[in-house]
């Protein structure tokens, strides 16, 4: 597995939106291929955030082979405009679909058996009924990235935190439960009190309203907000920058977007497509499976990059990220789950963290 999904957290492209025809990437010339689809969720396809990453692993072994790649956006949020979407990538000639989000368990339940001679790659989530033998399921351990994000806040002072997660669908609910456990941990180690500001904005898209929210918790003292929001975080990252203050980004590295960005909560979105692509064009597809990507897989983690922090160090990363990798002490087994707690942070209680829970 761990050769599977090595990890690209590091590797940048030039992203480029190619749907059809020859086209010209800067010096590069692609032929035109309508082979390999991405569906868009909730959200567009350059959100700096999940479907842009996981694009990008399409995009990449695409331009390797020196084809283009291609997306495609539902008309709508539902089964139906989904497996629409999906439909119409299969009659321009997809053998590969790529679908990343929760909310297309529905549809690729449905798809995989209306076209079994295509293979789908359904990204953070699991086809209703089970992945069949012409599907990929991967998944992420979000808790431990949010856990790593939570940790290097509290180890860099930070006391007054925030979290606005886009809607309560289980990886922004494992992400947030795992920012407070970091937080926790942190915090008992330095011997302090952290209190958590907490809501889901019920959108994955940027709105004015999220901008005022966010300056708002700034003015009163957060010192930083963790937005697993989906193109929603741009709005977060804007307050942010207008109030001189930090945030954490969330999916894939953003903090070429703004110098607001302190770290990001990671996913390997760009490198598990990729490997799973390049497996499917390659004839060695691993449909039927699931994986579940976490530190011991090098699935998730913060940017290298950690010039931000004043205090945070690597020695302190690497030493926590070997402790979530092998376990020590339960500290990756500890941290709270859906299975759990569902998905009401109130439920939640630490040693060292309060939540205040915003509605």
């Amino acid at each position: 597995m761990k050769k599977i999904v090595t990890l690209l957290l590091g590797l940048t492209v030039m992203f480029a939106l190619v749907a059809c025809g020859d086209s010209k990437d800067g010096d590069l010339v692609l032929k035109e291929d309508h082979t390999m689809y991405l569906i868009t969720d909730v959200g567009t396809i350059d959100d700096k955030s999940f479907n842009q990453g996981s694009y990008e692993g399409l995009e990449q072994y695409a331009h390797e082979i020196g084809v283009t790649p291609n997306y495609l956006a539902p008309s709508e949020q539902s089964d139906d405009a989904y497996l629409d979407a999906i439909s119409k990538a299969v009659e321009a000639g997809a053998k590969v679909i790529v679908t990343p989000g929760y909310l297309f368990g529905p549809s690729i339940a449905t798809a995989q058996e209306l076209y079994p001679e295509v293979n789908f790659i359904l990204v953070d989530g699991v086809p209703d009924g089970g992945a069949a033998s012409n599907t990929l399921a991967i998944l992420y351990k979000e808790e431990q990235s949010g856990f790593l994000a939570g940790y290097a806040a509290v180890k860099e002072g930070m006391t007054e935190l925030g979290f606005m997660g886009g809607m309560a669908v289980p990886a922004v609910v494992r992400f947030g439960y795992g920012y407070l456990a970091g937080a926790n941990y942190a915090a008992a180690e330095d011997g302090v009190k952290v209190n958590v500001r907490y809501t889901y904005l019920g959108t994955f898209g940027e709105d004015p309203i999220i901008v005022t929210q966010s300056e708002a918790w700034y003015r009163d003292g957060v010192q930083a907000i963790f937005a697993s929001a989906g193109g929603a975080g741009n709005s977060v990252m804007r307050a942010a920058e207008d109030t001189d203050n930090v945030m954490i980004g969330v999916d894939v590295d953003q903090s070429a977007e703004s110098d607001s960005v302190i770290t990001s909560a990671m996913k390997n979105l760009k490198g598990s497509v990729y490997e799973a692509v390049k497996a499917a064009k390659e004839g060695t597809f691993p449909g039927g499976q699931i994986w579940n990507l976490g530190a011991a897989e090098d699935g998730i983690g913060l940017p290298s990059d950690l010039s931000k922090f004043s205090t945070f160090t690597k020695a302190h990363y690497d030493a926590v990220y070997e402790m979530l990798k092998n376990d020590t002490d339960g500290i990756a087994s500890s941290i709270p789950t859906l299975d759990s707690h569902g998905d009401n942070v109130t439920a939640l209680t630490f040693d060292h963290v309060t939540i205040d829970s915003v509605d």
